[in-house]
């Protein structure tokens, strides 16, 4: 996984963003940011590990791609790359293929993650983000659940949220 801050340009949401800037590990665990790299025959044996450690009941696979998806992948990437936060985590394990998960950091600047396959990412509830393809276009996913699986992106601002409110005191602490 590749950890760098986006660029800022306006050009192609799914170019690199590369700013040069490279962000360290503890910067990204200070935001809450768990991740992970599976690999090998035993990978998906280490996730299902991990998702029981962290009590997740559910799970689906999700390939986002103009195959996949036809006629609406174009307006779902754009809607995917809305910043938002969700009231639950948000964890992703690619299964197939790349993608950039951007999180706001304490300064409010974008982070970029690059998320390869065998990468497993996990992102606190209330956390500002957003995510796309990358120039390839596809990725196949893994997305887990604490519970049933919700997906109601909050758009930003909702500083007000209770799970916003709450993660920034978590990283407040950190």
């Amino acid at each position: 996984m590749k950890v760098y801050y986006h660029d800022n340009t306006v050009e192609d949401q799914r170019l690199d963003h590369d700013s040069g800037a490279e962000v360290p590990a503890e910067a990204i665990a200070r935001l809450g940011v768990l991740a992970y790299h599976f690999s090998g025959p035993a990978a998906l044996d280490d996730v299902n590990l991990l998702a029981k450690s962290r009590d997740y009941k559910n799970k689906d696979v999700i390939t986002i791609s103009p195959v996949s998806m036809g006629e609406v992948y174009e307006e779902k990437v754009k809607t995917f790359y809305k910043e938002h936060l969700h009231e639950d985590e948000e964890i992703r394990y690619v299964v197939e293929g790349e993608g950039f998960f951007d999180v706001r950091d304490v300064d409010d600047r974008w982070v970029r993650l690059k998320l390869d396959a065998g990468d497993l990412i996990i992102l606190p509830a209330g956390i500002y983000h957003r995510f796309t393809t990358t120039s390839s276009d596809y990725i196949k996913a893994m997305r887990l659940f604490k519970d049933e699986p919700k997906w109601t992106p909050l758009p930003r601002p909702c500083d007000d949220n209770k799970y916003r409110v709450d993660y920034l005191q978590s990283i407040k602490a950190n």
